[in-house]
């Protein structure tokens, strides 16, 4: 069975929500402030988890953010933080 994976940004929640079949299965939660988007946490249910949802979750929302928006992102949330260091290529966001 093929299950469909997309990432929504929910902004009257606050959130960008994982959806695995068009149920919420993980969230990447911000706060905007002024000129920025602060990335406060970040979670994947875990008896849903696989190999790089998470990674697909922040990729997606950081493309989001890149596109439609000239914030500045600011990664106070620790997997978030995690992953910006681990793909540099994404670095100018935190520096606009």
């Amino acid at each position: 069975m093929t299950t469909t994976l997309s990432v929504e940004n929910q902004p009257d929640q606050s959130r960008y929500a994982l959806l695995q079949d068009g149920e919420v299965i993980g969230v990447a939660e911000y706060d905007l402030r002024d000129d920025a988007i602060v990335f406060t946490h970040t979670e994947v249910d875990p008896a849903r988890r696989e190999k790089g949802m998470a990674s697909t979750l922040v990729q997606t929302a950081l493309d989001d953010v890149r596109e439609n928006s000239d914030r500045r992102v600011i990664a106070s949330c620790p997997y978030v933080r995690s992953w910006l260091s681990e793909h540099p290529d994404y670095a100018d966001l935190q520096s606009r």
